[in-house]
């Protein structure tokens, strides 16, 4: 028995290094199995720590971890590969418990009966199995837990042969799923597009038309698919379902297209975090790959090809020849003309410019030639004939004349040409020729060919469609004896002020023309004005060098008494006296003004300046007034305040001569128009706000808008210039209808209307519409010509002024007459 005994041992020691080394393979295929199948976004939630929970769940079933783990695909965990591992795990914990069994009860049995271990061993090998014994020395596979064999001896009994063989068994089945797992991370995922094609086949119909319906579509065989139940949930179905398993809730999708839900695997969510950060989807994409430069600037030894030059390119082409055949053929038939040379003019102006019109000078402008001279004709000849000769009388008429005006050239007959003498302004003319050459400025003018001049007029509403304004002449005002400068209409339209120059304020009631007051003053009226103010019945005046607060008495008791108290309180808080001049420091003086027979007060109060006043304004509340004096210098503006009494000089350099100045109607804005633009201050920050430039000759008239964003500016040019305060410093349009000069212009304060007043003796009425859109532009249109008056030493309409609440329209001529024009 001890060579059998010997033979046996020799050869499981021979097995033992070959089977150990091959069961290692296995497990460490079984490991990377393992971890690629329970590699997952999120952890399990129980795990099995060791061996021996895996083969207690192996033996519970290997899927009881369904109910812990919240489902199947809750974890992410592959069941095929994970049903093998813990079917492998399992059979590794009973083949390590048969061993423990086998080395504690037969021990003693190995050294006695060798024989009976050598037919467990051909038992097993006629089992098939191979057998994987491992050396003493070897330590126990990585996969087991239990550290108490470690430096055990195993022995080499006939079970281990079974044991090796179903070892063996197992490990290829773990290695061929980890290698199925390697190809497809997760095969049976539902989201795979090569696995799942598309059930429904309704095409690009929308699936709205199928809301209604019991079906969702037809698949390819033409049976209808009805929809799940199940499948559509609201949003309290959703919260219930995304309570009961978060995991799976976060990675299903539904496909409203076929009706049903699709779990994400794992690569699928991979891609989706990868383009969500802007990767790429697939990990196998290298976007850095390194370039390859086929073609470079480096001249190689050995070219791209190496074939040889073909023949083709060292002899003539044979079908270029018969093309240049063809042509020739064509050229000397005549079936191809050439283009034939512009002939030549035989004659041309010896006084052409030599075409330098076209050519560019060296500041690259366009060269522009100077005007031509008069050619000379038949009376610069030496001897012209006799009719071009002038008469004897006719040369000392020519003596008598201005030099300025005198002929130039004088025609003279001589017999030969030698008698001609040379001409005596010669180097003069050339000159003065010169001269202007160097000096004139020259610019080429475009000359526009219109076809249709109707173009060139603008597209405007009829003026039918824009009434009611002024149209006919109502009533004649006389009375006046020299012209009128003035006229202004109260805020109630009943009564009219008019001052004149023969030293007259005239009151007249509007709609009989009646005059029913005059006040005489010392010198000529140049403007009146009414006060603004509902409680004051009071206008004031400027004559000379006196401004008059005059009570109208057109108003009630109470107006009445509280015009006479204003004017009392005013004149008490600026300590006038009866009479007297303007006292040295002082602007002005606040004196009474006395009438012959009346009382403290009743004749009203005079304002004395040291300067003539041309033109008074009121502010829209009634308090403050301002006056012009446009030969002021330094004290050519000055506001004045009637409760207060007061009066002050806003400016104390005015930069050119001060013609018009008007308050704004709501804001804190006052208008000042010398006699070449018109500056806006603002009256709170006591700056100027901006600069209107007109543009055209001296100013001499200024109308804001009611609105206070539009003004009118009439000049000596007779242009009309309508300025967009908030669109430009400049003209948003200039109106040329006036044939002089123009010398008044008034907005109506409810009508879009104003109208402009000239020495022509008319005055223009124009509908202007302000629309609130500030993207739209204003609309002006002209829309008739008053005419009623006579013009006097060139002088014929001196102001104009609207009606306060009909389209009327007052004129005050230079014939001493008012007109009111009324719409019919």
């Amino acid at each position: 028995m001890a060579p059998k005994r010997k033979a046996a041992g020799a050869s499981r020691r021979q097995v033992q290094p070959a089977a150990a080394q091959k069961e290692k393979e296995a497990e460490l295929a079984l490991e990377q199995a393992a971890d690629l199948a329970l590699s997952s976004d999120e952890e399990p939630e129980s795990p099995l720590d060791s061996e021996d929970e895996l083969a207690g769940a192996a033996a519970s079933g290997g899927s009881g971890s369904d109910d812990e783990e919240g489902g199947p695909g809750s974890t992410g965990v592959d069941r095929e590969i994970e049903n093998a591992v813990l079917g492998y795990m399992a059979a590794v914990e009973k083949r390590r418990q048969q061993r423990q069994q086998q080395r504690k009860g037969g021990s003693d049995a190995d050294t006695e009966e060798e024989g009976a271990g050598g037919s467990s061993d051909d038992e097993d090998s006629q089992d098939g199995g191979s057998p994987a014994v491992t050396d003493s020395d070897e330590e126990p596979p990585a996969g087991r837990s239990d550290g108490s064999e470690d430096g055990e001896e195993h022995g080499g009994s006939g079970s281990e042969g079974e044991g090796s063989e179903g070892d063996a068994r197992l490990r290829q089945h773990a290695v061929a799923v980890a290698a199925a797992a390697a190809e497809d991370p997760d095969p049976a995922s539902d989201s795979s597009e090569d696995e799942r094609p598309n059930r429904n086949t309704i095409g690009d119909v929308p699936l709205e038309w199928y809301q209604h319906e019991e079906h969702i579509g037809y698949d390819v065989e033409g049976r209808r698919l009805d929809k799940r139940p199940g499948n559509r949930k609201d949003r309290l179905d959703a919260l219930i379902a995304r309570a009961d398993s978060t995991r799976d809730f976060l990675r299903t999708v539904y496909d409203e297209y076929n009706d049903e839900e699709i779990v994400l695997s794992k690569e699928e969510m991979r891609m989706i975090q990868r383009i969500r950060a802007g990767q790429f989807p697939h990990v196998e994409v290298d976007p850095y790959e390194p370039e390859v430069d086929w073609f470079t600037r480096d001249v190689e030894v050995m070219p791209l090809s190496g074939a040889p030059e073909p023949k083709r390119r060292f002899i003539p082409s044979k079908w270029e020849e018969k093309k240049v055949v063809k042509l020739v053929r064509a050229l000397r038939k005549g079936w191809i003309k050439r283009e034939a040379a512009p002939e030549k003019p035989d004659t041309y102006l010896i006084w052409e410019d030599d075409g330098k019109t076209l050519d560019k000078t060296a500041t690259g402008l366009t060269y522009i030639p100077a005007p031509k001279l008069k050619l000379p004709g038949h009376e610069e000849s030496y001897n012209p004939p006799p009719e071009y000769l002038p008469t004897e009388e006719e040369r000392n008429a020519a003596q008598l004349l201005d030099e300025e005006e005198r002929p130039q050239f004088v025609p003279t007959a001589y017999d030969c040409l030698r008698k001609v003498p040379a001409y005596a302004s010669f180097i003069k003319e050339r000159f003065e020729r010169c001269l202007d050459l160097y000096l004139c400025p020259r610019t080429r003018r475009k000359r526009l060919i219109i076809e249709d001049p109707e173009v060139l007029v603008p597209k405007l509403p009829k003026p039918q469609d824009l009434q009611p304004f002024p149209v006919l002449l109502s009533v004649r005002y006389t009375g006046h004896a020299k012209p009128v400068r003035s006229v202004a209409p109260d805020a109630t339209g009943q009564w009219l002020l008019s001052g004149s120059d023969d030293c007259t304020v005239r009151l007249w009631e509007v709609r009989t023309g009646r005059c029913m007051r005059v006040w005489q003053l010392e010198e000529p009226v140049s403007c009146v004005a009414w006060c603004p103010s509902p409680q004051l019945a009071l206008f004031a005046a400027a004559s000379g060098k006196r401004l008059f607060l005059l009570p109208s008495g057109t108003g009630s008791e109470e107006q009445e008494a509280a015009t006479e108290a204003a004017l009392q309180a005013a004149l008490a808080a600026a300590g006038g006296t009866g009479s007297g001049g303007v006292e040295e420091g002082q602007l002005v003086s606040w004196q009474w003004r006395q009438e012959s027979g009346g009382g403290s007060g009743e004749g009203g109060v005079l304002v004395l300046h040291k300067f003539s006043i041309k033109h008074v304004t009121w502010h829209a509340r009634g308090d403050y007034f301002a006056t012009v004096a446009p030969t002021g210098n330094t004290q050519a503006v000055l506001v004045h305040q009637l409760s207060k009494g007061a009066s002050q000089n806003p400016f104390r350099k005015n930069r050119g001569r001060v013609v018009r100045v008007l308050f704004h109607p709501s804001k804190p804005f006052f208008f000042v128009a010398t006699q070449q633009n018109v500056r806006v201050y603002n009256l709170a920050k006591q700056a100027l706000a901006k600069k209107l430039v007109a543009g055209s000759g001296v100013i001499t008239s200024m109308a804001v808008h009611p609105t206070g964003d539009h003004l009118i500016v009439g000049a000596e040019d007779k242009r009309l210039c309508w300025f967009d305060l908030d669109l430009s410093a400049k003209p948003y349009r200039a109106l040329r209808y006036h044939n002089y000069a123009i010398r008044g212009a008034a907005f109506h304060r409810s009508y879009p209307l104003f109208a402009s007043s000239s020495s022509d003796g008319t005055a223009h009425v124009f509908h202007g519409r302000v629309y609130a859109n500030l993207m739209t532009n204003p609309l002006i249109v002209p829309v008739k010509i008053l005419r009623g008056h006579e013009v006097v030493d060139f002088q014929g309409v001196l102001d104009v002024a609207f009606h306060p609440t009909q389209p009327w329209a007052f004129t005050a001529g230079a014939d001493a007459t008012i007109c009111l024009f009324v719409n019919p």
